[in-house]
């Protein structure tokens, strides 16, 4: 489906995109803001969850003796539940955090999470897991209070299966802790390298379906889980998995791959892993225009070879990450077998050639290894202007690729608009990800403005892009999951398949204790 300039435009005029005004549309399921940034006043209870709570005296004292410590102290709340989404550094950046009342839990035994689940469906307490806090958009901030439950301290690597390759680990052991024993005590690897590599945790990776910058080659955090220990909203702890590909019934794993916290808490993952290539090698192509990128990428993987690297970057991250002033790049990397690897760059290099020219890939290369996890900011041109910015990825078939590209592009230029003295204010994005049917981009978005305009230039972006990702039928997110900032349009993504959400949500969580008021809690 094409969207029309006519559409966007009259999706404009009627004030759906408007930044002049605040956006009619709730940004929680049971929430309301007076301003996006502004502190939550919570809706009436429901049959969906429970309000704001407040722990009691007895109930803290009870976690006391349940859990490793606690923590009441409202500052460290803060510290703990403050992640790396644009809305929440706002909130606290302008002193309304969105943090409600409530306590701190650390555990870091599977029993001390089973007895605090059972001591939290008695008395209907909410409980949201915590532990890298790398999230961003929102998954983790506890909206109703209620319990925090920190997993960081499950961070054991338990032990190592060298027949199968496989390692098990507790839920807060951190990507690169994790990443460094595996490569020098057994001389192995996950494959999984997400930018939020060194704060982020395994149990986070799993519960928001995460995806690291080799997935081309080693797949997503789902592809590589192969058991898991969860602990439900009654207590009960289940093991689900443990081998591949198994036929005794759906995959019960994938319930709790992506579910946020919402259905089970993690306390046990198994990972496959690979031995440690030996051998690398990349190529680099330049396009005249991104449509055409896109096409050398869709080539390269439905000709079967799957290199572990393949971004392609529109013009204005060209210019930004390789200082290359005109074109699209495209950087192809692979590691493993040097036959292997060698095989699979050639056929790379001869389905993409028909649509671009090759040029040395040795600079961008090790451009790429360099600048990888910074980030890059856009100054403001004076001190009365801030700078807003986050980014949104998005899964979608090949064959609207290019259209969704370019219509997010005017979308969200519609919105900010040009020349207005506010400084510049656009959208950029790069392919990140990639399969024989779909493949996903990675938008930058970023305004700069005036401090009191920024919230609602934050909104309204947000619609207008999402607004055009819906109306092509591809999916919101690819690995950054659902939290509190797509909710919105969850449904409208979902269709009748939300309902089902929710049944699973209600069958799982019937007190809806679990994570309220994110996926499937209304």
């Amino acid at each position: 489906m094409t969207i029309s300039k006519q559409a966007i435009q009259r999706g404009f005029n009627e004030g759906r995109y408007n930044v002049g005004e605040p956006t009619p549309s709730p940004w929680y399921a049971t929430i309301e803001h007076d301003a996006f940034t502004g502190r939550p006043r919570y809706a009436a209870e429901s049959d969906d969850g429970p309000n704001s709570v407040t722990v009691t005296p007895e109930i803290i004292a009870a976690l006391a003796e349940i859990a490793d410590s606690v923590d009441a102290d409202r500052a460290s709340l803060m510290a703990r539940t403050r992640d790396w989404w644009p809305a929440t550094m706002l909130a606290h950046s302008e002193g309304a955090p969105m943090t409600a009342d409530a306590v701190t839990v650390h555990v870091s035994r599977t029993p001390q999470v089973q007895a605090i689940m059972r001591l939290a469906s008695t008395h209907r307490i909410p409980v949201t897991v915590a532990a890298g806090r790398s999230n961003v958009v929102g998954a983790a901030l506890p909206v109703h209070g209620g319990i925090v439950l920190d997993v960081t301290g499950m961070n054991q690597i338990m032990s190592f299966n060298s027949t199968d390759l496989t390692v098990e680990t507790g839920p807060g052991v951190f990507g690169d802790v994790l990443e460094s024993h595996l490569q020098r005590a057994w001389g192995v690897t996950t494959g999984h390298w997400p930018s939020s590599f060194a704060i982020s945790t395994v149990g986070g990776w799993v519960a928001c379906r995460g995806a690291g910058q080799l997935s081309t080659r080693y797949g997503k955090i789902e592809d590589m889980v192969s058991e898991l220990d969860v602990v439900l909203a009654s207590g009960e702890l289940v093991t689900l998995g443990g081998t591949h590909r198994a036929a005794v019934g759906p995959d019960l794993r994938e319930l709790f791959l992506g579910s946020e916290g919402t259905l089970g808490v993690i306390t046990r993952i198994v990972l496959r892993t690979h031995r440690l290539p030996d051998y690398g090698s990349s190529a680099a192509f330049l396009f005249d225009s991104f449509g055409d990128g896109l096409e050398a990428c869709r080539a390269i993987m439905q000709a079967g070879v799957t290199p572990a690297v393949m971004r392609l970057y529109d013009e204005i991250e060209t210019a930004r990450h390789f200082a290359i002033d005109e074109g699209h790049v495209l950087l192809l990397a692979d590691e493993g077998h040097p036959s292997l690897v060698d095989t699979t760059l050639a056929i790379a290099r001869e389905a993409a050639a028909p649509h671009g020219r090759e040029i040395e890939s040795a600079d961008v290369f090790e451009t790429w290894l360099q600048t990888r996890y910074r980030i890059r900011p856009v100054a403001p041109r004076d001190a009365n202007r801030v700078l807003t910015a986050d980014t949104l990825e998005i899964v979608g078939r090949w064959s609207v690729l290019n259209r969704l590209y370019g219509d997010v592009l005017e979308a969200v230029g519609l919105v900010s608009g040009t020349g207005d003295g506010a400084g510049r204010r656009g959208v950029s994005a790069h392919l990140s990800h990639a399969y024989s049917d779909s493949a996903s981009l990675y938008f930058t978005m970023y305004g700069i403005t005036t401090s009191g305009e920024r919230t609602r230039w934050y909104r309204a972006v947000w619609d207008a892009a999402n607004d055009v990702i819906l109306r092509h039928g591809a999916q919101l997110s690819h690995h950054h999951g659902v939290g509190i900032v797509r909710l919105p349009y969850l449904e409208d993504s979902l269709g009748a398949a939300h309902r089902v959400m929710h049944s699973v949500k209600k069958a799982l969580d019937p007190l809806g204790v679990l994570n309220p008021g994110k996926l499937g809690s209304g």
